[in-house]
C-alpha cells in the first residue's frame, strides 16, 4: 500500500511502490524524489485500497478527504465518477486546469510526456445544463489546443456516457 501525505495542497509519497505504480500506469508525477498525486488521483487510488492518506499524522478514510475536498470543488464526486470509468477502462487521465477543463485524457497507450492528450473533457451530472455559449467555449478550448472536446454526462445511477465533438471543414 502506497503512504501519501495531505498537506492540504498536494498529496506527496516518497514510497518505492508509489514511483513503480508510475512507471507502470502514470498515476502521478515525478517531481524531484516523490511522486506528487492530483487530488482525484488520490482519491480513486483511496478508493481501489491502493493507497492510504494521512494529514498531520492522521490517516484519512475517503469519506473525511471527500469532505475536506468538497470545500474547494463541488464537484469531486461527479469528477470522481467520471475519472474512475476511465481508469478502469484503460485510459490515462490528468488534470486540464490549465486549458480550463476537468481533464485531459490520453488515448490507451500512450503517456503524458510522451504524446499529447487527444482530448480535453468537462463532465456534467445529466439534470445540469449549459448554454450553447458554454459550449461554444468549450469547443473553442479543444480546437485552440488541438484535441477533441469530451462531453461527460453522469446519470443518476452514476452511469457515465460519453459525446465526442470535432471540428468538420465543410
Amino acid at each position: 500500500m502506497i503512504e501519501a501525505y495531505f498537506t492540504g495542497e498536494k498529496f506527496i509519497s516518497t514510497s518505492e511502490e508509489a514511483f513503480s505504480l508510475y512507471e507502470k500506469s502514470r498515476f502521478g508525477e515525478k517531481k524531484d524524489k516523490k511522486i506528487e498525486y492530483s487530488a482525484i488521483e488520490a482519491l480513486f487510488l483511496l478508493s481501489i485500497k491502493k493507497l492510504s492518506v494521512f494529514s498531520e499524522k492522521k490517516q484519512l478514510t475517503e469519506e473525511s478527504l471527500i469532505k475536506k475536498l468538497r470545500k474547494k470543488d463541488k464537484r469531486i464526486e461527479t469528477k470522481l465518477i467520471v475519472y474512475s470509468d476511465l481508469r478502469k477502462r484503460g485510459y490515462i487521465v490528468k488534470t486540464a486546469l490549465k486549458y480550463g477543463a476537468d481533464f485531459r485524457v490520453y488515448d490507451k497507450g500512450l503517456f503524458p510526456g510522451e504524446e499529447h492528450a487527444k482530448w480535453i473533457l468537462f463532465a456534467t451530472k445529466e439534470y445540469e445544463s449549459i448554454s450553447w455559449h458554454e459550449f461554444a467555449a468549450k469547443n473553442r478550448i479543444a480546437h485552440s489546443t488541438k484535441k477533441n472536446l469530451l462531453i461527460a454526462i453522469v446519470d443518476e445511477e452514476g452511469d457515465v456516457s460519453y459525446y465526442e465533438i470535432q471540428w468538420i471543414k465543410p
